[in-house]
């Protein structure tokens, strides 16, 4: 209930302060690209229950039947002039203050997938992260921070993603839904704004003890 009442206060300070930025994005998304300003997708939350996610648009219309589904990959054709600079960013998640209002998100949590990546985790994983409220941002946004640029010059990043970042992404993430408290849950606020600034600082990560080890393929890449 505490962390609750944080993510209500929270989300509604956080809109409130960027109103006149969200006004911007709202009136270039209006003028430009396909003149289309939120896009709605279906993502699983806490419980498994399906809830619809809103963010701004970034991509094509009905991209997620076009290409490589819903996994990114870097310099993504699908992506939009003005969405390429949101999502860089992150300004395109931030409607999803939204969603914590509702009650579909926290501020901090699993990053909520689509039903097709969320089944890449195993029943185990499921199991653990399904109890909590997935998140805004948290340790699997903060290590995962540019996604897509691992999945830049693969042949086959469908393969990539559910046989080497997905296992891992799944670890941090049950590692989270074992360390949920106040303690990690404003950690994780500081590391993503810190993060948003100076998105090359190894200094962020040094907060967490104990969250797993990266396989060695994806050790280097992650610059951990």
């Amino acid at each position: 209930m505490l962390l609750r009442s944080f993510d209500i206060v929270f989300s509604l300070l956080a809109i409130i302060f960027l109103s006149p930025l969200l006004a911007i994005v709202i009136l270039v998304l209006l003028f430009t690209g396909e003149k289309e300003v939120f896009y709605f997708q279906y993502r699983i939350g806490r419980e498994e229950k399906p809830f619809k996610l809103l963010k701004f648009a970034t991509m094509l219309k009905n991209s997620e039947n076009i290409g490589t589904g819903s996994i990114t990959v870097k310099n993504d054709s699908r992506i939009l002039p003005f969405g390429g600079f949101l999502r860089k960013t992150k300004i395109n998640e931030l409607p999803q203050l939204l969603n914590i209002l509702k009650g579909d998100m926290s501020i901090i949590g699993p990053r909520p997938l689509t039903q097709q990546t969320y089944d890449c985790y195993s029943d185990e994983i499921k199991s653990q992260i399904k109890k909590i409220r997935p998140g805004l941002s948290g340790i699997g946004s903060i290590v995962f921070r540019d996604e897509e640029s691992l999945l830049s010059n693969k042949h086959d990043a469908i393969n990539f993603y559910n046989e080497v970042i997905s296992p891992y992404k799944g670890a941090l993430e049950v590692w989270y839904s074992k360390n949920n408290g106040i303690s990690n849950y404003f950690k994780i606020i500081f590391a993503t704004a810190w993060l948003v600034i100076f998105p090359s600082s190894k200094l962020a990560l040094r907060l967490f003890k104990g969250i797993p080890q990266p396989p060695e393929i994806l050790k280097r890449k992650l610059n951990l």
